[in-house]
């Protein structure tokens, strides 16, 4: 367990404030969604890693074989480095809200991560991701907030498989709800302001 797995901009969160772990899309850095995450919650800390793989140049958080057919043995060890690396920052911030969000495959490694350890996160937004696998049914899940955005022509994540997920977390006893237009794999205004009400209703101590 250990905040330095990732290289990472990290912001501490004020007293009582949420810590938010941002996670960028592929070809994104820790650099892409900070200025998102400073606005979501007022005096929230932040925790963006970088991908620690590479596809032609662009960082991602696991390997695929082609797109949309990932890696799944790379996908189970960034899914344990990546827990790891969160319990880290967690017990730096005992008593601290956890939030994560992340799109596309910063979503995907979000996604991998909550399914296994959902007690990890009070609050999740999923933007525009895209589970392949049969997740395995955890207890914790019940009660967990969940914000899942997707666009319904998405070349890249496809619609019917966030419904699907989006419908899986519902079964669960996941507290989901959805932000979906009309668009690709672009994030709209809609989206932004869905993620923001998430993350702000009832806002405390944890």
């Amino acid at each position: 367990m250990s905040k330095d797995l990732y290289q990472a901009l990290v912001h501490a969160p004020q007293p009582a404030r949420p810590l938010v772990f941002a996670f960028h899309g592929t070809g994104g850095d820790e650099h892409q969604l900070v200025e998102l995450a400073g606005t979501l919650v007022a005096g929230a800390g932040i925790v963006s890693p970088r991908g620690d793989v590479f596809e032609m140049g662009a960082a991602r958080f696991f390997r695929r074989t082609a797109e949309g057919i990932y890696d799944m043995e790379d996908l189970a060890r960034a899914t344990d480095k990546m827990i790891a690396f969160i319990e880290a920052h967690r017990a730096s911030h005992s008593g601290h809200p956890v939030y994560g969000f992340g799109y596309s495959n910063g979503a995907n490694i979000l996604a991998a991560v909550f399914l296994k350890r959902p007690d990890l996160f009070e609050r999740v937004g999923l933007l525009h991701p895209m589970v392949t696998w049969e997740p395995d049914a955890h207890p914790k899940l019940v009660g967990r907030k969940v914000l899942v955005t997707a666009g319904r022509r998405d070349p890249i994540t496809p619609w019917p498989m966030t419904e699907r997920l989006i419908s899986w977390l519902s079964d669960h006893g996941a507290e989901v709800t959805s932000d979906v237009h009309e668009g690709g794999h672009e994030l709209r205004n809609s989206e932004l302001t869905a993620l923001a009400s998430h993350f702000n209703g009832d806002v405390g101590p944890g």
